[in-house]
């Protein structure tokens, strides 16, 4: 970010977030040739939910196109120090990440568009929303060096196991409360013991309720 450039290029995504946004694009537009051999659309990873990018390959150019993103961002966009800096902890702070893949994948949709409608909702309604939660998350507890997360405490506590046990025991409670319906007794799913409903069609195949897709 040196160059005399009046405004520097938004960071192309790398060839492996290319071949994962490609594979979206054709799993909605493709033919049904296509749609078939991409397969079920809900397991195609997307880089805008870090989670879903699961191929280590993939996920190592996630972390560095968005390392690229920031730079740019905290470059082109923020001018005074008080107007949001993305601190430089942002790996550190998992509701940053989660923003950052947004923000940056809206951007990324708003630069292939056919016109400037999506830029100038970018920056009118993306923008300020995250430098709006980035002020009221962070405010300056980063800006010299990253500070230990002050939930950490009460998220200990929300986690242990009496918190948990007592929760679990209220949720129970809810469900046998139901008014007419009997007691189940074996309420949990994942036993194994509950039969599983399949949706066949007239010839005997399989159909996936979510998703329509012969099995």
């Amino acid at each position: 970010m040196t160059g005399s450039s009046l405004a520097e290029a938004f960071p192309a995504p790398t060839p492996e977030l290319e071949n994962a946004y490609n594979d979206l694009f054709l799993a909605a537009n493709g033919d049904e040739e296509t749609k078939r051999r991409i397969g079920n659309p809900a397991l195609l990873p997307r880089p805008w939910d870090p989670p879903t990018c699961t191929r280590p390959a993939l996920r190592r150019e996630l972390w560095a196109w968005l390392e690229a993103v920031v730079t740019w961002f905290n470059h082109q966009y923020v001018w005074d120090f008080n107007g949001g800096v993305i601190p430089a902890c942002w790996p550190q702070h998992p509701h940053l990440v989660h923003e950052i893949a947004v923000l940056a994948d809206q951007r990324r949709r708003a630069g292939v568009d056919t016109t400037s409608g999506s830029l100038e909702e970018w920056h009118r309604y993306c923008v300020p929303a995250f430098l709006d939660r980035l002020r009221s998350r962070t405010k300056n507890a980063c800006d010299e060096r990253h500070a230990a997360w002050p939930a950490k405490g009460r998220f200990g506590r929300y986690t242990e196991a009496s918190s948990v046990d007592a929760r679990a025991k209220l949720f129970d409670d809810d469900v046998t409360a139901i008014p007419g319906k009997p007691d189940d007794p074996d309420p949990s799913p994942r036993t194994g013991s509950r039969p599983r409903l399949r949706l066949i069609d007239a010839d005997g195949v399989t159909i996936d309720p979510a998703t329509g897709e012969v099995l």
